[in-house]
């Protein structure tokens, strides 16, 4: 196929790495690179990138060459990027959160026409562990679906000189703080997982900053959640629970299952060199019986580059990409109602 010709808007910490991942794939092609920063555009002119933009609006307005964009800086402002893109005919992959609520996803959806647009959030759904883990779901070993459940708590680590990015933790650069900036991943990877068929109604939760005594970690303006947790109630009876936190003062803990009324699948989202998956079978007889289905290090090239080739794909074969909008749309709704429930101490419907 025709490598789909890519520009990149943004090319910081995540940005850079998604440049160095386009260019190592055949599928695209990079064109050009805009980041506001000197000493960033300097860099992508050093990996090869043939033109470079101090703004994303002149990539967009200047490069007739540029098919396809992916914006790669924090969320604040990153809709009004790719509704700018999508005006001028480009393709948009953008990265997590996807926007800022789930009216911006919705604009996105009434713009975008024939164009695709794409989230990176499902990068971990890409894996080898995570195609084994939806192949099992897809056999229907697990009976019904009852419960999907996401435990993602980070113990904290000692003081550093490291300057907090004053980003992570703000509802006015990022669109919140431990939810926005993680949560999507997890949301991505349990609800694509099963198969998309989670749809919301009704969520309860409770969300609190960064704990007095790790402060140092965030920076000192953060004004959005460090720790939340979540239980939300979909139309069909099935539930899904969601805690996640970092800077924590406790010991890690990190778990991904879904659980059904033939079994239970606990899955490991993260790339690790112990990760498993291990099913669950109730059975009259026998009880609960436990199989590793799968053990091991999932191999390279990684999640990026493959989310990066399904875009491309997706618009040479003119089909939806792995995290569209539409799955974006649930994930925002979520999210927006997670931080309404938490501010209002009362349980939303959606």
């Amino acid at each position: 196929m025709e490598p789909v010709k890519l520009g990149v808007i943004g090319c910081g910490v995540i940005g850079s790495v998604n440049l160095k991942d386009a260019m190592a794939s055949e599928l695209v092609q990079v064109v050009a690179a805009a980041d506001l920063r000197v000493s960033r555009r300097e860099w992508a002119t050093a990996q090869g990138v043939p033109r470079v933009y101090e703004d994303g609006r002149d990539l967009l307005d200047q490069d007739p060459e540029v098919e396809a964009v992916l914006i790669a800086f924090p969320a604040g402002t990153r809709t009004a990027m790719g509704l700018h893109a999508l005006a001028r005919g480009k393709h948009v992959l953008t990265e997590k959160p996807v926007a800022n609520n789930a009216r911006e996803v919705q604009t996105l959806m009434d713009r975008r026409g024939d164009r695709v647009v794409a989230c990176l959030s499902c990068r971990f759904r890409f894996f080898e562990s995570a195609v084994k883990a939806r192949e099992v779901v897809n056999s229907g070993v697990l009976g019904d679906l009852r419960r999907l459940h996401v435990r993602a708590l980070l113990a904290a680590g000692p003081k550093n000189n490291n300057v907090p990015p004053p980003w992570r933790e703000s509802f006015c650069l990022n669109a919140g703080g431990i939810l926005t900036n993680w949560s999507c991943y997890d949301l991505d990877y349990i609800l694509g997982t099963a198969g998309w068929t989670f749809r919301p109604k009704t969520v309860l939760a409770q969300t609190w900053p960064c704990v007095p005594a790790f402060r140092c970690h965030v920076a000192p303006e953060s004004d959005a959640e460090a720790w939340y947790s979540a239980f939300v109630l979909d139309e069909s009876g099935m539930v899904l629970t969601l805690e996640r936190g970092e800077f924590l003062p406790q010991r890690t803990e990190m778990a991904w299952q879904i659980s059904g009324t033939e079994g239970a699948l606990h899955l490991g989202m993260l790339n690790n060199d112990d990760r498993k998956l291990v099913l669950n079978v109730g059975e009259t007889d026998k009880g609960v019986t436990e199989t590793v289905i799968w053990e091991g290090k999932d191999t390279e090239p990684g999640g990026n580059r493959l989310v990066i080739e399904d875009f491309a794909l997706a618009i040479r074969e003119h089909r939806p990409p792995a995290t569209g909008m539409e799955q974006a749309l649930t994930m925002m709704q979520i999210t927006d109602a997670i931080y309404e429930s938490a501010r209002t101490g009362r349980a939303v419907d959606i």
